[in-house]
């Protein structure tokens, strides 16, 4: 009869012949599948062969009270400290007359996977009950397996996790960059709520990525959003999601963003953006752990940790009305400040060599190498866009193929860097629009003022400003006035 694929291998724990023998026979019709490699009469001989041979056994039998120092509740425990997944079934006379369940408990709670009474008086060949005896040795075998299963999938996680905290490492030798790695490290047993603020390009959400795969939550998602990319008539339904049929268009249910980070982390990158009415309901779920869906009479249960992070001061943006008050608090239970990389001059050359070796791997090249005076150079730039304008920077200079970086090169960079960034000063129209999303007639009116103060600013008089733009002298000043202008 086939009970399972392959060969189930036996380590016997018996200082009694006729007890080995009565194993031996109660296994003899199954010996294709079962076979006891080893028979050891004491625990310390038994530890000493495990310790040498553990992946050479799926199952353990004992018998409960055996000769030697070690035996019982201590030896199962020794056997699970060397390998958790051997299973093991006890054997023993101890239990004919005990009637309660505390004997049981105890080997159950030990480790054991099952035990049975060796026999009564008119049985003495086999195990007593020896279909049971069998099926609890498959049984167990299976049991291994599934658990050596799981093990392997946890491990698998766990290189995952370690791999992705490798890739994205907090670099740094100052004292700044020191202080946010004992920061996380002591976040790692805590699921309180993150507020990382500092200027863009600083790596605050490199920060939060931090937080969440240090701590238990790290095999569960990390779902990072920017706020401020997303339509404010879009951001609720990311965020809590809505059921089939809650409006026109909605043909199937979408799970939100805190549906899908249940267990995990939510990362709310630019929380200073989210609109008024999603700070609301943000404010609701943070507090009572449920959310209400869009098109849904009850609540949703969710496990969210929540990090959000902001380049804004938010105390300013809750003094202007535009950031609840009560959310900030919510929100700002472990505050980090991630410093410009002007401030931690230590970590420039540090982040340099980093970027250079992993962006040269990535292309397939060999690293240059940085002149000193360049490296000079680097330490003395005052990197205004920051972490993310220094990986810029190093993509500039690899692709121009230099053995050595020189301080002529890196200069070069700068000065194509300054030019990019004096386009900010001039007088033109950005967007987004500095002060946040405009509706059309004040964009307008927001235009037709940039434009005015251009033509004004490169013409020697208003009489020519007037004629420059088209206008009669009386409209051009009536539009001045219009617009503020004096």
């Amino acid at each position: 009869m086939m009970l399972i694929n392959g060969i189930i291998r036996v380590l016997l724990i018996e200082d009694e012949d006729f007890d080995v023998r009565r194993v031996r026979n109660t296994i003899h019709p199954f010996s294709d599948q079962i076979q006891i490699l080893e028979v050891v009469s004491n625990g310390d001989a038994a530890l000493k062969l495990l310790g040498r041979e553990k992946d050479q056994f799926d199952v353990v039998i004992m018998d409960m009270q055996i000769a030697g120092r070690i035996m019982g509740d201590s030896l199962i425990h020794a056997i699970k400290k060397i390998s958790s997944s051997l299973q093991i079934i006890v054997i023993t006379k101890m239990t004919i007359n005990i009637t309660d369940f505390d004997f049981a408990n105890r080997l159950l709670k030990a480790g054991a996977f099952w035990y049975c009474t060796k026999y009564p008086t008119d049985i003495k060949d086999f195990i007593y009950q020896p279909t049971d005896f069998i099926i609890s040795i498959v049984n167990a075998y299976q049991r291994k397996n599934l658990e050596r299963e799981q093990l392997r999938a946890q491990r698998k996680l766990l290189l995952n996790v370690e791999d992705k905290l490798a890739s994205v490492r907090i670099l740094g030798i100052s004292e700044q960059s020191q202080k946010i790695r004992n920061q996380i490290k002591q976040l790692s047993t805590s699921d309180a709520t993150v507020l990382i603020t500092g200027p863009t390009g600083t790596g605050k959400e490199l920060v939060a990525t931090n937080i969440h795969y240090e701590s238990k939550r790290k095999f569960e998602n990390f779902v990072p959003i920017n706020c401020s990319s997303i339509p404010q008539d879009l951001i609720e339904s990311e965020l809590f999601g809505y059921e089939k049929g809650a409006f026109t268009n909605a043909t199937t249910s979408k799970p939100g963003l805190f549906e899908v980070a249940h267990h995990g982390t939510l990362f709310l990158d630019e929380i200073a953006d989210l609109p008024p009415q999603a700070q609301s309901k943000l404010l609701r779920v943070i507090e009572g752990g449920e959310l209400a869906k869009i098109g849904r009479t009850d609540k949703i249960k969710v496990d969210v940790r929540i990090i959000a992070a902001t380049n804004k001061i938010l105390q300013q943006e809750v003094l202007a009305g535009r950031f609840r008050e009560d959310l900030f608090y919510r929100l700002n239970v472990v505050p980090i400040y991630v410093s410009l990389l002007k401030d931690r001059p230590e970590d420039i050359l540090v982040l340099w060599e980093h970027y250079i070796r992993q962006i040269s791997i990535d292309m397939g090249k060999t690293p240059p190498i940085t002149a000193d005076t360049a490296q000079d150079l680097l330490k003395k730039y005052s990197w205004p866009g920051n972490v993310r304008e220094l990986k810029n920077v190093v993509h500039r200079v690899l692709l121009r193929n230099e053995t050595i970086i020189s301080v002529e090169v890196v200069k070069e960079i700068f000065h194509l860097q300054s030019q990019l960034q004096s386009l900010s000063t001039i007088d033109g129209v950005l967007f987004p629009h500095p002060e946040g999303e405009k509706n059309l007639w004040e964009m307008e009116k927001y235009f037709r003022r940039k434009y005015f103060e251009y033509i004004r600013k490169n013409s020697t008089s208003d009489a020519e400003a007037a004629r420059r733009l088209g206008l009669a002298p009386p409209n051009y000043h009536r539009i001045c006035k219009e617009l503020g202008l004096k």
